[in-house]
C-alpha cells in the first residue's frame, strides 16, 4: 500500500512539475512574440498580461495588454495572429482551443461588422432601431433623388474648440496655442465647414453642429416680438386665422446676454391651422419674415418654431433669394424652441421682396403650424463673461456660447455654474447633441427634442508631436467602459471603436491613394474622453494630425488635402451608419472635369460641356447625371437644372451675363460643383 501512495505522489508530482515547465515555457514564448510583434498601425509595444491554460477542457486564454487592441483587426490579421501563436505552443498544449483577448473582449470581436466575412455582431448594430418618421429638414427643389446615400439620416459632427471664456484670467482666449499661422480651434473648422458638412449633406444627411457654421459676421433676426427695420407679416385666408401660441417664443430683447439668460423663453410664437391646397381656392395663409441687411452676402438661414400638441410633419418653409425660391419641408413635430439651419443662400442689400422667408400654412396634415422667428447669418457674439464679449464672430467661439443662443437649458451648457468655462465647452457639445436627440429612437430615454441623431464625431488635430519630422499622423478615441458598456438604444458600446476604425482606414487608404505617402495610422485609444463617453450615440474622436507637427501642417493647410480628408471622413461615415442598418450605399461622384463654354449653332444660345469623372477607389461613385446650375447678371444660382448627358445647350438673352457650375449626381448624392464659367453675348 505504501508502495502505491508513493507511486501516485511521485506521479502527481511529475504532473505538477510538468504543468508548471508547460506554463512558464508558454509564458516566455508569449512575452518573447508580443514583445517582438509589429503592425502596419504605429502603436506601443504591447505585453502579455496573462495565461490560462485549462487542462480539463483543453483551452487557452491569453490576455494581451491594451495597447495589443490599439490597432485594426481584420480577418486575416486574426488569423495570422492565432496561427504564429499556435505555432509557438509547445507539444503539450499544441492543438488546445486558444482564444486571444485584448480590451476585454476575444480579438476577433474587434473587427469591425463591415469587415467580417462570417457572422456579425447585432448587438452593436441599430437593426431594430430606425427612424422611419419624416425628416427634421428636407430640400424639396433639390433637382435629383437620394436613394443609396445618408438621405434623412441625422448626423452630428463639430471642429474641436473655440474662443472661449478664461474665468481664472477674466479674458477670452484660444484653447490651442497659435501655431503653423492657425491654431486648432480654427485649424479643424477648415476640413468641417467647407468640405465634411458640404459632403454630408450632399449625401442627403442632415448635419447639426453645436458651434456655429455660418462664417457671415452680420445677423439679423426678424420676429414678431422685436419690431426692427426688418419687416414681419401675416396674412389669414378665409377658414384660418393666426394667434398667439399657448407657449413661449423668441424674443431678442438686448444685445448682449449674461449667463444663464435664454432668448427662447423671452417672447411669443404664433400658429395658424393647417389647410390643403386646392387647385380652385388659392386663399391661403402665410407668414413673412423680410429681413433688411446691411450688405451683400451669403447668409445662413435659421428658422425657429415651438413644437404644439398638434404639429404637422411638412410645415413648408419658402426661402426667396437671389438665385430664386427654394422650399423646404421642416418637420415641427420635433425641433421646437431652437434654430434649424435650412440653407445658405445669396441675398441683396437692403429689403426687398426676392429676399424673404414665408411659412404657409399648406399641409398633407391636419393640424397647425408654428412661427417664430427667422435669423440670417451667423452673427458676432453676443455671450458675455466677465463683463465682456468675446469681439469675435460666433463661428470662432467654442460651443457654450453657441448653445446658448441657440436656447439650450442651462445644465447643458453650464454644468460648472459659470465657474470653468473650458470644461463646460467640453461636455457642451455632447450634451447638447443629447438634448437634440432626447426622446428619438435613438435616446429614449432623456428628454429633449427629438432629433434623431444617430452618431457623433469630433474633430481635432491634437495627434502628438515628435522631436524629428516624421509624419504624427492620425489617432481614434472611444470610450466602452461607461453605461454597463450600452449606448442608450441598448447596442454595445464598441460600435463607437467600430466608427473610429472605419474612419481612420479611410483616411489613410484615400491619402496614401491621392499623394503616394504612407501615411501614419496611429492608435485607437479606449479611454475616458467627454466627447465619446457622453454621447447617448457611437461616437468618436479622430485627432487627424498633428498641429504641432511642421511635417503634418505642410499637408494641413493644402486645400486638396482637405478635399482629401473631407470625402474620407464622409464615406467613413457612409459605410458606418449603412452598415449599422445593413444596407447598401452608393458614394457620391467626384466633381467633373473639362468644364467649357461656347457660343452655341443656334442664334442666342450656349453650349455647355464637361467631363464625368471615375474614382478609381470607388465603383459606385459613378455619374449618373448631372445637374447644371445658373446664375443670371448680378442674382445668385438657382436650384439647378437636372440632365443626363455631359452637356447641355442654353437659350441666353444678349446684354446679360450669364454663369454657370456644373455637378455630378448618382443614387449616392451629389459631387462638388466645377469651376463657375460665364459667358457675354
Amino acid at each position: 500500500m505504501k508502495i502505491i501512495v508513493f507511486f501516485l505522489c511521485l506521479t502527481l508530482g511529475v504532473n505538477l512539475l510538468s504543468a508548471q515547465d508547460i506554463e512558464r515555457n508558454v509564458k516566455e514564448r508569449l512575452t518573447d512574440y508580443f514583445g517582438r510583434y509589429t503592425v502596419t498601425a504605429k502603436i506601443s509595444t504591447p505585453k502579455l498580461k496573462s495565461v490560462d491554460i485549462d487542462y480539463e477542457r483543453k483551452t487557452i486564454a491569453i490576455h494581451a495588454s491594451e495597447s495589443f487592441a490599439y490597432q485594426p483587426f481584420r480577418p486575416e490579421t486574426v488569423e495570422a495572429v492565432y496561427n504564429q501563436v499556435k505555432e509557438l505552443l509547445p507539444g503539450p498544449v499544441h492543438y488546445y482551443r486558444l482564444t486571444i483577448f485584448a480590451d476585454g473582449k476575444p480579438i476577433e470581436e474587434l473587427i469591425p461588422n463591415i469587415y467580417r466575412n462570417k457572422k456579425k455582431d447585432k448587438e452593436r448594430m441599430s437593426l431594430k432601431t430606425d427612424y422611419k418618421d419624416e425628416a427634421w429638414v428636407k430640400n424639396i427643389s433639390r433637382p435629383n433623388e437620394i436613394s443609396r446615400g445618408l438621405q434623412d439620416r441625422h448626423i452630428a459632427i463639430w471642429q474641436s474648440h473655440g474662443n472661449y471664456f478664461k474665468n481664472d484670467k477674466n479674458e477670452w482666449g484660444w484653447q490651442r496655442p497659435r501655431l503653423f499661422c492657425t491654431t486648432e480651434d480654427l485649424f479643424t473648422q477648415s476640413f468641417v465647414l467647407p468640405y465634411v458638412i458640404p459632403m454630408l449633406e450632399n449625401a442627403g444627411a442632415i448635419v447639426y453642429t453645436p458651434r456655429e457654421r455660418d462664417t457671415q459676421k452680420n445677423e439679423i433676426i426678424v420676429d414678431n416680438d422685436t419690431p426692427n427695420a426688418s419687416l414681419y407679416l401675416e396674412v389669414g385666408s378665409k377658414k384660418a386665422h393666426w394667434a398667439t401660441a399657448p407657449i413661449k417664443g423668441f424674443a431678442q430683447k438686448k444685445a448682449i446676454y449674461r449667463d444663464g439668460e435664454n432668448p427662447f423663453t423671452d417672447g411669443t410664437c404664433r400658429f395658424i391651422p393647417t389647410e390643403r391646397k386646392k387647385k380652385k381656392n388659392k386663399d391661403q395663409a402665410f407668414a413673412e419674415w423680410v429681413p433688411t441687411l446691411p450688405a451683400k452676402g451669403e447668409y445662413a438661414v435659421y428658422v425657429s418654431y415651438r413644437t404644439l400638441p398638434n404639429s404637422v410633419s411638412d410645415a413648408k418653409y419658402l426661402v426667396f433669394h437671389n438665385g430664386g425660391v427654394t422650399e423646404f419641408k421642416v418637420n415641427q413635430k420635433i425641433g421646437g424652441g431652437t434654430w434649424v439651419y435650412l440653407g445658405t443662400f445669396e441675398f441683396d442689400k437692403g429689403n426687398n421682396d426676392y429676399g424673404m422667408v414665408v411659412l404657409s400654412n399648406e399641409s398633407s396634415e391636419h393640424g397647425v403650424v408654428c412661427a417664430d422667428a427667422v435669423r440670417f447669418g451667423g452673427g458676432m457674439g453676443n455671450i458675455e463673461r466677465g463683463g465682456k464679449t468675446s469681439g469675435l464672430p460666433r463661428y470662432l467661439e467654442g460651443a457654450r456660447y453657441s448653445a446658448q443662443w441657440a436656447g439650450m437649458p442651462y445644465e447643458v451648457y453650464a454644468g460648472r455654474k459659470g465657474e470653468n468655462d473650458y470644461a463646460d465647452d467640453i461636455n457642451t457639445r455632447s450634451n447638447t447633441i443629447n438634448y437634440l436627440s432626447g426622446g428619438s429612437v435613438y435616446n429614449p430615454q432623456q428628454p429633449g427634442l427629438g432629433i434623431p441623431l444617430e452618431m457623433t464625431m469630433a474633430l481635432h488635430s491634437d495627434a502628438g508631436c515628435s522631436k524629428t519630422d516624421e509624419l504624427i499622423g492620425s489617432l481614434g478615441i472611444y470610450t466602452t467602459d461607461f453605461n454597463n458598456g450600452k449606448l442608450n438604444t441598448g447596442i454595445d458600446r464598441y460600435a463607437s471603436r467600430d466608427l473610429a476604425d472605419i474612419l481612420l482606414t479611410q483616411i489613410q487608404k484615400d491619402i496614401y491613394s491621392s499623394y503616394n505617402l504612407s501615411w501614419t495610422r496611429r492608435s485607437m485609444w479606449n479611454r475616458n474622453y467627454s466627447e465619446t463617453r457622453l454621447p447617448a450615440t457611437p461616437s468618436t474622436i479622430i485627432e487627424l494630425l498633428s498641429h504641432q507637427n511642421f511635417a503634418d501642417m505642410q499637408l494641413g493647410h493644402d486645400p486638396n488635402f482637405k478635399f482629401t480628408v473631407g470625402r474620407a471622413i464622409y464615406k467613413g461615415i457612409l459605410q458606418f451608419v449603412a452598415g449599422q442598418h445593413d444596407k447598401e450605399y452608393v458614394v457620391q461622384p467626384l466633381p467633373v472635369s473639362n468644364f467649357a463654354i461656347r457660343f452655341g449653332k443656334k442664334k442666342n444660345t450656349l453650349e455647355l460641356s464637361w467631363k464625368g469623372e471615375n474614382d478609381p477607389q470607388e465603383p459606385t461613385a459613378q455619374p449618373r447625371e448631372y445637374i447644371v446650375y445658373t446664375r443670371i447678371g448680378y442674382g445668385g444660382f438657382d436650384n439647378g437644372t437636372l440632365v443626363s448627358k455631359t452637356s447641355h445647350t442654353v437659350k441666353i438673352e444678349p446684354g446679360l451675363v450669364y454663369s454657370f457650375k456644373v455637378t455630378a449626381v448618382n443614387r449616392g448624392g451629389e459631387s462638388f460643383p466645377s469651376e463657375i464659367l460665364s459667358a457675354y453675348k
